[in-house]
């Protein structure tokens, strides 16, 4: 009579535990063990036997978006057979006074290589492109009810592609923002659809960064100022290289430091190398607005409260800010007006002239690149080709930002505007 009882307990308690094991995303296992590209070959492969499974498939993009950081680190591995600190990235100045794992980490190379523009134009090749698969995956995810719990704080990640793994623990507990920040064992985020959404817009925000430095040709700016950051260059001017003076020097009125500083504000004008690349950028920020307001349509649809990351009204968030309505209700306004902007049917206002009569067209800059000089946009000459008469943008209209002051607290917007994406 035990026995027959006893089996189907145990049948029982075997099947709890299965389900449990299938319920942990396997996601986690990699990321908190710092093996991010063993984690990506092993949810591909649990997508390839199983193409519905969308935990898995946020999971990947997860794993990727973080990969995409490792790699930039180590990209230049690839062709002098070393890592980002072997190209001797001087990083002596900026390790005084961080805690010691941190300095471990930021040690200098004794034996760098030599860099090069196109080394670092490769870097930054391999960075917007990983950003782009993650992204891809991100947006391949259409379960609204998927879920992807991690405790954000035992994620490693090799942030410099030289296997000492930091963990986002010891980040968070620097930060000293909140409790459940320093306690990294209990900070577990459910991530839902939403957050894939949130998730994919970064990646697209990042890539629109990455498009726009590899449009512009730097070759003269790395060529003059590269030694400032690299122990060993490829430049023509050697006797660059024959003086170590630091950052740090500037203190002490280090002329050759000053001049290499000045000759760096200088060089901040750019022909185009690659002009289409400026189409993609603008392509990617486009993406970034669509995935802000997908992530919206999700969060508002929830009906749970289990650990959000962003809550929506009637939810409690990891991070205890409340997010109300009226949040939410002007946050969307200002993606609307934003969307207007990049395809171009409102204008920025010009901030020289008469006011009110011309407009600024940001979607030309874009589809109609030109020399890129910040200086000259600042006093405004180089928007003259992009002037337009049309509608003013309502980022100029004092009533939104009375609007949004009120909603936010005025010195709150751009801090919340960070996290909503």
């Amino acid at each position: 009579m035990r026995r027959s009882i006893l089996i189907p307990v145990c049948l029982g308690t075997l099947f709890l535990m299965s389900q449990f094991a299938v319920a942990a995303p396997l996601a986690e296992e990699y990321l908190t063990s710092g093996k991010l590209d063993e984690g990506a070959q092993a949810l591909q492969k649990q997508l390839k036997a199983n193409p519905e499974d969308d935990e898995a498939r946020f999971g990947l993009g997860v794993v990727q978006f973080f990969q995409s950081f490792e790699h930039l680190g180590g990209t230049l591995a690839q062709y002098v057979g070393g890592n980002l600190n072997r190209f001797g990235l001087r990083t002596e100045d900026v390790r005084r006074g961080l805690p010691e794992p941190i300095q471990k980490i930021l040690s200098q190379a004794p034996d760098s290589k030599t860099a090069t523009y196109a080394d670092t134009r490769q870097m930054l090749q391999t960075w917007v492109d990983d950003l782009k698969a993650a992204e891809k995956t991100l947006s391949a995810v259409k379960d609204p009810n998927v879920k992807l719990p991690l405790h954000v704080g035992l994620i490693k990640v090799d942030l410099l592609g030289i296997g000492k793994p930091v963990e986002a623990r010891f980040l968070l507990s620097r930060a000293g923002v909140s409790q459940q920040q320093t306690d990294a064992e209990q900070f577990l985020i459910d991530f839902d659809r939403g957050d894939a959404d949130w998730l994919a817009g970064y990646c697209n925000f990042l890539c629109a960064w990455g498009e726009v430095l590899l449009a512009i040709d730097g070759q003269e700016l790395f060529n003059c100022t590269a030694h400032l950051f690299f122990e060993k260059v490829d430049t023509p001017y050697p006797f660059l290289l024959e003086e170590h003076g630091n950052v740090d020097s500037i203190v002490g009125v280090d002329r050759p430091l000053v001049s290499d500083i000045l000759a760096f504000i200088h060089l901040w004008r750019f022909e185009l190398k690659e002009p289409e690349r400026m189409k993609a950028a603008l392509a990617h920020l486009e993406d970034m607005q669509w995935h802000a307001k997908s992530m919206w349509k999700y969060y508002l649809a929830e009906t749970d409260n289990e650990r959000e990351w962003i809550p929506n009204p009637q939810q409690t968030g990891v991070l205890e800010i409340k997010v109300t309505q009226e949040m939410v209700d002007t946050w969307l306004v200002v993606l609307d007006e934003a969307g207007e902007v990049l395809q171009g049917k409102k204008l920025i206002p010009f901030w020289r002239g008469k006011p009110g009569t011309q407009g600024v067209n940001l979607r030309r800059v874009f589809t109609e690149p030109r020399e890129i000089d910040p200086f000259l946009w600042f006093q405004g000459t180089a928007a003259a080709p992009y002037l337009e008469k049309g509608e003013i943008t309502d980022f100029a209209d004092p009533e939104l930002w009375t609007r949004i002051n009120r909603t936010f607290g005025r010195n709150r917007f751009f801090t919340l505007a960070f996290w909503f994406n």
